[in-house]
């Protein structure tokens, strides 16, 4: 990947360039330099895509495969994605300029064995047998028979595409679903791979299909096409509150896991020197580019001084720069574009005059770096601590009571996630049943498994990822009644 290539379309168990010929460009966030060219796909390719799943869905090979025979697959697919894993570690760093270490240790560690997961689930699609009272008279035999959804459409955002994409692929086919991915334009590369992975071990063409392109146009067409079924989109809620109205119309089924501002509340008897570094964790992993970042930070006032002090110290430490050099702690934003907005939400706090304790040492000489950036005297109604940043940006905030702790963690439009340190095991289970959220982690920072579900309310969005949650989202439960 030293130079840039071109990426086409996967339609149909093959590539296929744009149907007016069209590229973009993605480039690499650590240098600045061209990467790759990508198709940029139109109306036309989408319907192309999508008229691939629904042969597949509607009477193909796929829709005949029994469950067993669909878990193999899945297994085969992660059996690649193990084999070729330090291949994509190397694309994932050079397209979204993360260290490599993350990638080792989360990303592609948790794509696996969310494939491994939902294998296991492709022949446990049971249904019911409910007894009633009858029909007239008569005696019935009522049972429930639970089918794939149809085609859906998985709309995969940039700042984990491989693991969130598998995420929305393996419980898909799981359940029987063909499939059109949309990766995101600014990380195309490790999802394109993905897809060409689920043809060498065995998916029959047009059960996976990808389009490249931007969201208005290529997300956009799946969104309103008529052979679509389901759209999952992770991304923001801006976008997926567009998603949700446009898929009303025709009463697509939707998951949108959107956007967050997780608190993370250090009580008084909080085990500080294990929180701070859990703290960091939350706060800048993935650059801070993730809908979990803890990016509010809630501090009983006793060790407010004391903790704006050892974060803003960790953070000035923290060494930026090449993600494959293993001194690297953090690496660029996704591209030149984000970076601006994350820089314009810094410039915005500290007009409102909240106290930036970290964030002005020096940036590498090119690419798109932010500095990890603490503020302290952030008044709760600021825009810091009330807007998704989806960068390396934390605001600390003093409480006097855990119910002053819970009502801050509340007060906020997302939903999402929250962390939690305390001593008091308790205590702890009373404050996250107060917590409104979809995740609490205690003594930690949000924790992904493929077993645990994930997802919030409110702005964050709607319906669950992972565990057997995430299947129901692609599945319909049918009645059969027979009348004795």
């Amino acid at each position: 990947m030293s130079a840039p290539q071109t990426y086409q379309h996967l339609i149909a168990g093959t590539s296929r360039e744009a149907s007016d010929g069209a590229v973009f460009d993605k480039f690499e966030p650590s240098t600045g330099q061209p990467l790759a060219q990508v198709a940029a796909g139109t109306a036309r390719d989408v319907d192309a895509a999508v008229a691939a799943a629904r042969a597949q869905f509607d009477g193909g090979e796929w829709r005949r495969m029994p469950g067993a025979a669909r878990g193999r697959l899945l297994n085969r697919l992660a059996d690649l994605l193990e084999r070729d894993a330090e291949r994509f570690v190397d694309i994932l760093a050079r397209e979204q300029g993360r260290p490599v270490m993350e990638m080792r240790l989360l990303d592609l560690p948790l794509s696996i064995d969310t494939m491994r997961y939902f294998a296991g689930w492709a022949d446990k699609l049971e249904g019911r047998q409910i007894p009633t009272g009858g029909f007239m008279g008569k005696p019935t035999l009522n049972y429930t028979l639970r089918e794939p959804v149809g085609v859906a459409a998985l709309i995969v955002p940039w700042n984990a595409p491989l693991m969130i994409a598998c995420w929305k692929l393996a419980p898909a086919l799981a359940a029987g679903c063909a499939v059109v991915i949309k990766p995101s334009e600014d990380a195309p590369l490790a999802v394109d791979a993905l897809a060409r992975l689920t043809l060498e071990a065995g998916f029959p063409p047009g059960v996976v299909n990808l389009v490249h392109g931007v969201g208005p146009v290529v997300g956009a067409s799946l969104v309103k096409h008529p052979g679509v079924d389901k759209v999952s989109f992770t991304g923001s809620t801006a976008v997926g509150r567009l998603i949700a109205q446009e898929a009303a119309a025709s009463f697509k089924r939707v998951t949108l896991e959107l956007g967050g501002k997780a608190p993370q509340i250090l009580l008084e008897d909080a085990p500080l020197e294990d929180a701070i570094g859990g703290l960091m964790m939350g706060l800048f992993v993935d650059q801070g580019q993730t809908c979990a970042a803890g990016s509010r930070i809630l501090v009983h006032r006793r060790h407010y001084d004391d903790v704006v002090s050892a974060l803003a110290g960790a953070a000035r430490s923290l060494k930026l720069g090449d993600p494959f050099d293993p001194a690297t702690q953090m690496g660029a934003l996704i591209s030149e574009r984000h970076a601006g907005r994350v820089k314009s939400h810094i410039d915005a706090a500290l007009r409102d005059g909240a106290r930036m304790v970290a964030g002005t040492e020096p940036l590498p000489a090119q690419g798109y770096f932010v500095r990890p950036t603490i503020f302290a005297d952030v008044a709760p109604t600021m825009g810091i601590a009330r807007d998704e940043i989806f960068g390396p940006v934390g605001a600390v905030i003093p409480f006097d009571s855990e119910e002053d702790a819970v009502a801050l963690a509340n007060d906020t439009n997302y939903a999402l996630s929250a962390s939690l340190w305390t001593k008091n095991v308790s205590k702890a289970h009373q404050i996250a049943a107060h917590l409104r959220v979809g995740a609490v982690a205690i003594n930690g920072w949000s924790p992904l498994d493929a077993r645990l579900p994930w997802g919030g309310f409110k702005d964050s969005g709607v319906g669950r990822d992972l565990s057997s949650k995430a299947l129901d989202g692609y599945l319909e439960e049918k009645v059969v009644t027979v009348i004795m």
